[in-house]
Order: C-alpha cells, then sequence, then structure tokens
C-alpha cells in the first residue's frame, strides 16, 4: 500500500523504531527490498536519488517503484532522494512519489530555508511529504567528494529551520557520511539526543551504510526514524553477482543471486533496525 513518509515516521516515533530507506538502481535490487519487506512484514521507504537518475531514468522508475507500491501488503513510501533540482524534484512529484528530498545542505543557512519552503508549498499542496538536511553530511550521495567540508547540524537552529522550512522530517549531521568509509566514523551521539529532546520532526540519518549495529541501535535510541541505506547493499550485490558470474553461472542465474543477496542485506537491517512486525 502506497504512504507518506509523514505516515510512516509518525508511527515510527509511536514505537521509537527506525524504517529503512533502502534506494534501488535497477529491478532486481527493487525486488530483493520489496521481497525482504513483505517477508519481514516491515514498512519500507523505497528510494531513488537525484544523482542515481541516468542508471535508472524517472520513466522507469516511476513503472517499477509505482506498481512495487500498489500490489504491496505492507506500507511503502516511493521517496525521492537529494534532490538539488527543482525540475526533477516537481517531476517525482507529479511522477507519484509520497516523498521528496530537497537537499540545500550545501547552501547558505537562510537559502535553504527559502529554497525547501518553496518545496515544501508545492508538496503539501498535492499530499507530498518533505525531508531536507540541516548541517551538511559528508561527501555526496553515491560516495564521490562533493566538495563540501561536513558541518554538523547545529541544535539551536533545529525548530527555526524546521518551522520556516515547513518540512516533515530533518535529516541531522552528526558524523556519518555517505559512500563507503575510509576510516571508522565516530557519532556524535550527544548531539543527536540533544537534538532529539527540542525536535518537533522525526529525525533521519544518511550515510547509514558502514556503521556497526551498536551505531544504529545507539541512533535509533536517540531519536532516529528513518535510516538511509544504500552503498551497502550495492557493494553485497555486486560482490555476490561477480563470484556467481565467474563461477560458471548464467547471467540469469547470477542475476537471482545478487536479487537474493539484497534481499538478505535488507531483511537484516530490518531486524536491526526494529521494524520488523510493524506492518
Amino acid at each position: 500500500m502506497l504512504v507518506t513518509l509523514k505516515e510512516i515516521l509518525c508511527e515510527a516515533e509511536r514505537g521509537k523504531y527506525g524504517v529503512g530507506l533502502f534506494n534501488m538502481l535497477n529491478l532486481e535490487m527493487a525486488r530483493g527490498i520489496i521481497d525482504a519487506a513483505e517477508q519481514e512484514r516491515s514498512p519500507i521507504i523505497l528510494g531513488v536519488a537525484e544523482v542515481h537518475l541516468p542508471v535508472i531514468p524517472f520513466k522507469y522508475a516511476y513503472e517499477i517503484m509505482g506498481k512495487i507500491a500498489r500490489e504491496a501488503t505492507v506500507p511503502v513510501c516511493l521517496h525521492f532522494d537529494h534532490g538539488t533540482d527543482f525540475a526533477k524534484i516537481y517531476d517525482a512529484m507529479r511522477g507519484g512519489f509520497t516523498s521528496v528530498m530537497y537537499d540545500g545542505s550545501a547552501l547558505p543557512y537562510e537559502e535553504n530555508i527559502r529554497n525547501t519552503k518553496k518545496i515544501s508549498e508545492v508538496a503539501h499542496a498535492l499530499g507530498v511529504s518533505v525531508e531536507a538536511e540541516l548541517g551538511h553530511v559528508g561527501g555526496a550521495e553515491g560516495g564521490a567528494d562533493d566538495g563540501h567540508e561536513q558541518q554538523y547540524t547545529e541544535v539551536e537552529k533545529v525548530n527555526d529551520f524546521i518551522e520556516r522550512a515547513d518540512i516533515d522530517a530533518l535529516a541531522v549531521a552528526i558524523g556519518t557520511a555517505h559512500g563507503k568509509y575510509k576510516k571508522k566514523p565516530v557519532l556524535d551521539i550527544k548531539r543527536l539526543a540533544d537534538i532529539y529532546k527540542i525536535s518537533t520532526r522525526p529525525l533521519v540519518l544518511h550515510g547509514g551504510s558502514g556503521l556497526s549495529d551498536d551505531d544504529f541501535r545507539n541512533t535509533i535510541q536517540n531519536g532516529i526514524r528513518k535510516v538511509n541505506i544504500c552503498t551497502e547493499m550495492c557493494l553485497a550485490a555486486h560482490q555476490a553477482y561477480t563470484y556467481a558470474f565467474n563461477n560458471n553461472n548464467t547471467f540469469e542465474i547470477a542475476l537471482q543471486v545478487a536479487k537474493n543477496t539484497v534481499q538478505e542485506v535488507v531483511r537484516q537491517k530490518m531486524q536491526l533496525f526494529g521494524s520488523s512486525g510493524k506492518a
């Protein structure tokens, strides 16, 4: 069933658990993600990021993700992640996505608010949820260097940003980074706890791939309700596919192995985040 991000995260806040955002780059990933959700009876946030559009264009993403959401027996939010281009964000809304993230985190504070507010006005008129980022999570979506230094979320700005930008979920910067970690991340859990105490909206953790199980438990205990996972799935799927194909399996079998690997990664994350059995 198709739902909004706001609906999923309100339930997660009531139950004090996290819900995974899992990006899909092809049909096999999408099938693995939704099969895990059905198996675990977990709500799911199925996403595609703006940076991924050259790999999976909107016209294909709409068809795959929309059909999955309509036929699912668990709550599914369709999320457009890390949008910076207004036209693409509006395309996502028109295409049936129930949630969008405007990423103005590299912009000056006031400009980030102004731009996010413009997106929120349109999105809320269409019944679409909006996520935005305060501070700046390290690296670009996809793991590349985005040319901007990490900037931690300033606690005193949280509710001013939420209210003026009129958002439904807040992505925070507490020491995570996009892509594959080059060194062990050190998370500022106290900062997160301070943000959670005052925030009037559910909190989002970007750069989840590569964190330890204890990291995830600590962040969820201290207010994280949406956890973004992409790189870990991609690496696991690539390794599984390569191993299967190099061991004289057919292309079709290698694809199935990759799909099953994604399903297992997602299933384990759902159990860890506490969303299993919540659908």
